[in-house]
């Protein structure tokens, strides 16, 4: 087990030297691909190991007790590894249109990857911590790479957007270090465990994109390359909730269920209402993902808060199946703006009959993220709403169905208009050379048929699925 621990963290570091002393070029381009396919298989080893452990999941230390693995930690470097993987296989492609097109050079490329590997490393730290203050070292250098990566463009608007991720994530970090030193400090004083669990949640909840510190992603999606788009909901967003979710288990043995239910529900129940709200009247599709993503986390919040075995279950398998299906979108989304020039989405019509491939798959990419059957979302969804109403919550389940259809009507109406119509007459735009540009076919195509082999049978991940939410939850026998 020692190895599967040890060589998600390791590998993504030489990475990084590999891209810092060689730079990026044909030879080392696929690197981080490689990388990141070697981060998931060490997550499948921890996954097999953890579950073959007994009923209930086993935890394991190495590095002096310095880093943990139990079964929701094997379950956060499936996610990472997937999404890292898909990301990284479209990148190659991506930076070869960039430099095509004059917005990057060999230079910008070499740092570009070399900042995605100190990240996947970051985040790799973050889940294998054995403590929050650990936890929260790992996520701060996620964001700083994030920071870098989101400006790099030179762009005014994108060093805007650097700036405001680096501010409202760093508000983030420092509500959540104070949450940390408040309850290592207040001991059993209740009044002192409550405001430390608020701030930790609050401020894990910036980086997860939950309301009310979720102002960074939309400028970070629109500005990132489309690669670390999909890092930041699929990864770092998923991190951030693993990290809420380690905080609510605390908060359960400390405070009972209730407090981290209540707190919980207000974050799930205001960001899908602020993505609700805010996807009717956005004209840019790279921002509309964003708070897409807002939403869908959200959701994810609700199944936390309703707790249970079933519950987060459901919970764990939505923040997965989102993480792959909103990296496929990005992906797409970042394709979209090199072949016509603009993230409008009045600027964008009649995708199908130009791209139909590309077409295809963002279209196909929204259906898995309104939870249609075959995808996981559906599953996921059917199973948070299930919890629900079982745990007496039927009304904070209507409430969360209402605003997530108002999200799928707005997600729809916009797509449509995008692939359908007549097309308009392009201002110019990239073309990755061909032999790359199968590679992000291949991401987009990969994603969604994992994707909809998890709504399917999600069988190789049930019992990894199970055991990770026994770990986090302090009522086995609920639903």
């Amino acid at each position: 087990m020692t190895v599967f621990m040890f060589a998600p963290l390791a590998v993504p570091l030489l990475g990084a030297v590999a891209y810092a002393v060689l730079g990026w070029r044909p030879l080392t381009a696929w690197v981080g691909a490689v990388s990141a396919g070697l981060v998931l298989a060490a997550a499948v080893g921890a996954s097999v190991e953890v579950a073959g452990s007994g009923e209930f999941a086993g935890e394991f230390t190495a590095a002096a007790g310095v880093l943990r693995a139990d079964a929701l930690t094997a379950f956060l470097l499936v996610v990472v590894g997937a999404v890292a993987l898909l990301a990284t296989v479209a990148t190659p492609a991506h930076l070869a249109a960039e430099i095509e097109a004059g917005r990057a050079t060999g230079r910008t490329a070499r740092w570009h990857c070399v900042a995605v590997q100190l990240f996947l490393a970051a985040t790799v730290l973050a889940v294998l911590a054995a403590d929050l203050g650990l936890l929260w070292v790992g996520i701060e250098v996620a964001v700083l790479a994030t920071g870098f990566l989101v400006g790099q463009g030179a762009s005014r608007a994108g060093a805007e957007a650097a700036w405001k991720v680096v501010v409202v994530c760093s508000a983030g970090l420092a509500l959540a270090l104070l949450g940390v030193v408040f309850l290592e400090t207040v001991g059993s004083n209740v009044d002192g465990v409550r405001i430390a669990v608020v701030l930790l949640v609050v401020g894990f909840g910036a980086m997860a994109g939950l309301a009310p510190l979720h102002a960074w992603l939309p400028d970070a999606h629109g500005q990132a390359p489309a690669p670390v788009a999909a890092l930041l909901s699929g990864v770092l967003a998923s991190v951030a909730v693993y990290a809420i979710l380690r905080v609510r288990a605390v908060a359960d043995v400390a405070l009972g269920p209730t407090f981290g239910r209540v707190l919980l529900a207000a974050l799930a129940v205001a960001s899908l209402l602020v993505a609700a709200s805010l996807l009717l009247a956005q004209r840019d599709y790279q921002r509309m993902l964003a708070y897409s993503s807002t939403g869908q986390l959200g959701l994810v919040a609700l199944g936390a808060a309703i707790g249970g075995p079933l519950a987060l279950a459901a919970a764990l398998l939505h923040l997965l199946g989102h993480a792959i299906a909103k990296a496929v979108l990005l992906l797409g989304a970042g394709r979209i703006r090199q072949v016509t020039g603009t993230n409008r989405t009045e600027g964008v019509r009649g995708l199908a009959a130009r791209h139909p491939m590309l077409a295809g798959a963002f279209g196909v990419g929204v259906l898995a993220l309104l939870g249609l059957p075959p995808f996981s979302l559906f599953a996921s969804g059917l199973g948070i709403a299930r919890a629900g109403f079982a745990a007496g919550l039927g009304w904070l389940v209507a409430v969360a169905l209402v605003l997530v259809l108002a999200m799928a009507v707005a997600l729809v109406a916009h797509t449509s208009r995008m692939l359908l119509g007549e097309p308009p007459d392009s201002p110019g735009a990239a073309t990755a050379p061909g032999a790359l540009a199968v590679s992000t076919s291949a991401a987009l195509v990969g994603g969604l048929v994992v994707c909809a082999a998890l709504g399917v049978a999600a069988e190789p991940l049930a019992t990894l699925l199970r055991q990770a939410a026994e770990t986090v939850s302090t009522t086995p026998g609920a639903p």
